[in-house]
């Protein structure tokens, strides 16, 4: 493989394709489609795969055997695992010489503690059916956790992180010494704070009570809590937050619910990982809503004032990643940090190959 440098990535997510080629010296650039890259230089192509399940912690090379794992893990993640089957299937008929390396979101999860990661659910649930928390975004954490101590100029042994990712899907995470002790998302990637068109946590006797009283099966269930809530179910339209935002500008009463509930949740999910994270020496917005909705971060973090949080409002509002938004002696500086998935997924790879 002497000459070859370039890992392809693919991140197929819950609201779309994601590609970019990315160098050796982790220079990344998008591209198109997976037709539009030469094979010349590639070395593999990377995937950010969603669930890994326990079997898989670390990355591997894909085979029928974690094509098939991979696939089972769909029952629990139907918006993503099944897309990153489709990303893996097109990449190896594209380039069928290639080693595809599957790089779990999972993973980086892998060091949350037992009393963060165990259901208080019946033994048989929890030891033979694999019920447990998982956490997600890791791929995304990870690069946070590693952006954040450079950015503050400090060692990752000296911060104490609660990283908020608000995109389509949406978590927030406990980090510590560059380590991850908790996460939003559980079992799968539907639990925590409201998304896109996800609902986030909801009393699972409401959902016993619908299935019970009103009839819903498993099926319709799980497509109203996987495409039909979260902004989608409180505003309307697509679950956008930019459309939730400017509606509620214009008055929608509808579109500002959604904003305050997406706020109060995001912001007690904040409180929580600090908790698990044992204090809070900066918070990181990062994902689509994270990076770019000033709106959004201010709302999290007047709810957050007593916890030492506080954004300089002209910072906030004219910051684009990589940057610290924190009024000038807050204690706890607020970064936003541009995702970079594609350069730990690239990096996982050619640890893989080496």
């Amino acid at each position: 493989m002497a000459g070859l440098s370039d890992v392809l990535v693919v991140n197929a997510g819950s609201t779309g394709l994601k590609l970019h080629v990315v160098s050796a010296a982790e220079e990344s650039r998008p591209i198109d489609s997976i037709e539009a890259v030469g094979a010349e230089r590639l070395l593999a192509v990377a995937h950010r795969v969603v669930h890994g399940g326990a079997g898989f912690r670390d990355p591997v090379v894909v085979d029928g055997a974690a094509r098939e794992r991979i696939r089972e893990l769909e029952a629990i993640a139907p918006l993503h695992n099944g897309p990153c089957l489709e990303g893996i299937e097109r990449s190896a008929e594209a380039f069928p010489d290639l080693p595809q390396v599957a790089v779990f979101d999972t993973g980086f999860h892998a060091t949350i503690p037992p009393e963060a990661a165990t259901y208080a659910l019946p033994r048989r649930w929890r030891e033979q059916w694999g019920v447990r928390r998982y956490g997600f975004h890791g791929l995304s954490v990870a690069w946070s956790a590693e952006r954040a101590p450079q950015l503050l100029g400090r060692g990752p042994a000296e911060l104490r992180l609660v990283v908020c990712h608000l995109g389509g899907g949406c978590s927030v995470s406990a980090v510590r010494d560059g380590r991850s002790l908790d996460n939003t998302m559980g079992f799968s990637p539907l639990e925590g704070v409201p998304m896109a068109t996800r609902s986030g946590s909801v009393d699972p006797g409401a959902l016993t009570y619908l299935m019970r009283e009103h009839g819903l099966g498993a099926a319709e269930l799980e497509r109203a809590l996987e495409r039909d809530s979260g902004l989608r179910g409180l505003a309307g339209g697509d679950g956008d937050m930019l459309a939730v935002e400017r509606a509620a500008g214009e008055g929608d009463r509808d579109a500002a619910l959604a904003l305050d509930v997406f706020a109060h949740r995001t912001a007690a999910a904040v409180a929580a990982m600090a908790a698990s994270a044992g204090g809070l020496d900066a918070l990181v917005f990062t994902a689509g809503i994270g990076e770019g909705s000033p709106p959004v971060r201010a709302r999290v973090c007047e709810r957050l004032a007593y916890l030492g949080v506080e954004l300089d409002p002209e910072r906030n509002a004219a910051g684009a990643p990589d940057v610290d938004l924190a009024a000038p002696r807050a204690p706890v500086r607020v970064l936003a940090i541009r995702a970079r998935e594609e350069l730990i997924a690239a990096r996982a790879a050619r640890g893989v190959l080496a």
